[in-house]
């Protein structure tokens, strides 16, 4: 990802906010939730490229089953 895209005051926000709930976590915990964090990335990534399909008409199946 670029560092040249600036990010708003909120998510400057959240990021900190972020940042002091994961301070807390010890290593087990913070693996865990390193992985349900990128497992909801990777499945995010499916639903935009999935939605993109389904509006540039190259794959009308699955975004419109989901979404029914």
């Amino acid at each position: 990802m670029s560092e040249h895209m600036p990010l708003s005051l909120e998510q400057q926000f959240n990021i900190k906010s972020f940042e002091n709930e994961v301070k807390g976590l010890d290593r087990e915990q913070a693996l865990e939730f390193l992985v349900k964090l990128y497992e909801q990335m990777l499945r995010k990534e499916n639903m935009y490229r999935d939605f993109l399909k389904y509006q540039w008409g190259i794959e009308s199946s699955s975004w419109s089953q989901q979404n029914q």
